[in-house]
């Protein structure tokens, strides 16, 4: 809902196309119905696939004809600001095929020898910090390029982690536009410790 909620806000968003679990479409509409949502903007609910690319292909063909540009957003990103979703979509339509939102990094990052069975694991590399970023959603695209990645590279069997990665394969720009820190991805415990103090200090200024 914290999602939904930041994508509707967006003055650059018409449309939130929502892809659920296939056996939880009808709770994630009865939570859309209950949050008192602006209802001068539309919210679809579909239902996603077995996988990652599966959902967001499904996610597409629910869109009007006459979308041109698609953001492509992560659940577990709940608390990405309204400014951040605004300036990928901005960045998309003044030309650049596909934007992500991004911070650089604040830690020095090893590259290492996976070791699957615990062991200490052998350091082969040290990457230059400041080429590096952390990369953030809503991810923006021209549909048409968006299509095209989901079309080519997800029918080869390899895929990518996200869909930035699936249309650099395609040999097509990507470009960074700044993102947010609380545009964090939730998945440890401690994640919803930060995301709760963030969503107090919201409510004590009447942003939420």
């Amino acid at each position: 809902m914290h999602a939904v909620r930041a994508l509707i806000r967006a003055r650059e968003v018409s449309l939130v196309v929502v892809v659920a679990p296939a056996d939880g479409v009808a709770e994630v509409r009865g939570l859309l119905g209950t949050h008192g949502l602006p209802e001068s903007k539309e919210i679809k609910v579909v239902a996603g696939g077995d996988t990652r690319q599966d959902s967001v292909r499904l996610g597409l063909a629910a869109l009007p004809d006459d979308i041109d540009v698609v953001l492509v957003h992560d659940a577990a990103r709940p608390l990405v600001p309204v400014e951040t979703v605004d300036a990928v979509a901005a960045a998309v339509r003044a030309g650049a095929p596909a934007v992500v939102p991004a911070l650089p990094l604040a830690d020095t990052v090893k590259e290492v020898v996976p070791d699957p069975g615990g062991r200490p694991e052998q350091v082969v590399g040290t990457p230059d910090r400041a080429r590096l970023r952390a990369v953030q959603t809503p991810q923006g695209f021209r549909r048409e390029v968006l299509a095209e990645a989901h079309e080519k590279i997800a029918s080869d069997g390899e895929g990518a982690t996200d869909d930035a990665g699936m249309v650099e394969r395609l040999g097509v720009e990507v470009v960074v536009v700044q993102g947010h820190e609380e545009a964090f991805k939730i998945t440890r415990p401690l994640d919803l410790v930060l995301a709760e103090a963030v969503l107090a200090r919201r409510r004590a200024s009447d942003v939420f």
